[in-house]
């Protein structure tokens, strides 16, 4: 089979490889999308602590079983699937505490290798996420499970509701999720970016109000008579964006910290303002398997997220879709094998 290998920054490379053979409880998926991602665009322009290089790499995706293992129940080969490429051990210490997005062998046993014609499926995620494509979905869209989960996962718990005035920073493929969520939780949303073409976008997904970081103080002002977004989420994991954020945040607001930064950055923030004011600062990461089902059922039922999707390259010309990206060119592009 083909597989793209990501040999150093900047340098892919299609190497031909073994099919893999599914072992007890595993499947093997012959890829029918995988989706580009703002973690692939790290590690193709400067590389990323967890996608080692030279390697295969890419993990949103979705296809059809070609063969089940031994003892794999509810799913045969000629099943259109879904999936995500992790799934938590449910035996460490954190797990037990079911902080399952937590567990302590999840980036350990993740797959990676979406870029490719095929991917072999362990049992640990065949067993907790991996799901039927419904017929209404497209593959391109059902290969958007995964980082659906990741947002799902950031936004539970905060009970979001109609009418609550919500700020996204970044309007790249996060961003916009997170406005496709608040927007469905009924929250008034502002979001700022620097693209003026994901700005007309974010616009048509229901933003209430979009603009240049250059003019989002007076935005926020006006959109909030001076009081203050009650939410926050930061979705570009840039340091002075992280260090900002508090200062758009109403007394006793919460700031989502979703955009990873590099291991070992220190930000400051004004002990004054978080202590009277009553801040929330709170860093997100990874999902849980109860994401990945919400999120299934969101794509199922209820978000359309096409419009995410720029558009489709075959498999070899995946440089081409992630040199794109590094120009702000599309939100997301679909690698057809």
């Amino acid at each position: 089979m083909l597989a793209s290998y990501l040999i150093k920054p900047g340098t892919v490379e299609l190497k031909e490889t073994a099919v893999p053979k599914p072992s007890q409880g595993e499947v093997l998926v012959k890829i029918k999308a995988a989706l580009t991602c703002g973690t692939d665009l790290k590690a193709f322009l400067r590389g990323h602590p967890m996608i080692p290089m030279p390697g295969v790499f890419g993990h949103e995706f979705s296809g059809v079983i070609t063969e089940a293992g031994k003892e794999v129940k509810g799913f045969k080969a000629g099943d259109e699937i879904m999936a995500v490429h992790s799934a938590p051990c449910l035996k460490c210490r954190y797990c037990k505490k079911k902080l399952h997005n937590l567990c302590e062998n999840i980036m350990n046993t993740k797959v990676l290798g979406a870029f490719a014609e095929y991917i072999l499926l362990p049992a640990h995620i065949v067993k907790q996420n991996l799901f039927h494509k419904p017929a209404n979905l497209s593959f391109e869209e059902a290969a958007l499970l995964e980082p659906l989960s990741c947002v799902v996962h950031g936004m539970h718990g905060l009970n979001i509701k109609k009418g609550d005035r919500v700020l996204i920073i970044g309007t790249g493929p996060i961003g916009l999720l997170h406005l496709s969520l608040a927007k469905l939780k009924g929250a008034e949303v502002i979001i700022t970016g620097l693209e003026h073409e994901r700005l007309d976008l974010a616009r048509s997904l229901g933003a209430d109000v979009t603009v240049l970081p250059s003019g989002l103080l007076s935005a926020i002002d006006e959109f909030t008579d001076n009081l203050g977004m009650d939410f926050v989420f930061e979705c570009t994991g840039q340091i002075d964006v992280w260090e900002t954020s508090v200062n758009y945040v109403r007394r006793g607001g919460t700031v989502i910290l979703f955009g990873g930064v590099k291991k070992g950055t220190i930000v400051t923030y004004d002990t004054y303002r978080l202590h009277y004011d009553e801040i929330t600062l709170k860093g997100v990461f990874h999902f849980t398997p109860h994401d990945v089902k919400t999120a299934y059922n969101l794509l199922k039922d209820t978000l359309n997220l096409s419009p995410l999707i720029s558009g489709s390259y075959p498999l070899k010309d995946l440089h081409i879709a992630l040199n794109k990206l590094s120009k702000g060119e599309g939100i997301k592009y679909a690698i057809i094998p």
